[in-house]
């Protein structure tokens, strides 16, 4: 006894296509909306934690160049 289904292609493709549909719909405008509002947070927060380790490192590399004397050269 053979246990295996044939599925057409038809049948294979609408039934994804109605999943896909259905979750589609089922994501509410405000979860995008969210999502949109908190990677650009991210982004700008990334952004500006990168300026503050350039100028940490340029401020370190300064110090670390100056004579015994304590003055800048």
């Amino acid at each position: 006894m053979s246990d295996h289904f044939n599925i057409d292609t038809n049948t294979r493709t609408g039934t994804i296509g109605g999943t896909m549909t259905a979750i589609f719909l089922n994501i509410l405008q405000n979860d995008i909306v969210r999502t949109i509002g908190f990677a650009a947070l991210g982004a700008t927060v990334s952004f500006f934690v990168s300026l503050g380790w350039k100028w940490l490192i340029r401020r370190h590399k300064k110090r670390k160049n100056r004579p015994p004397g304590g003055q800048p050269v």
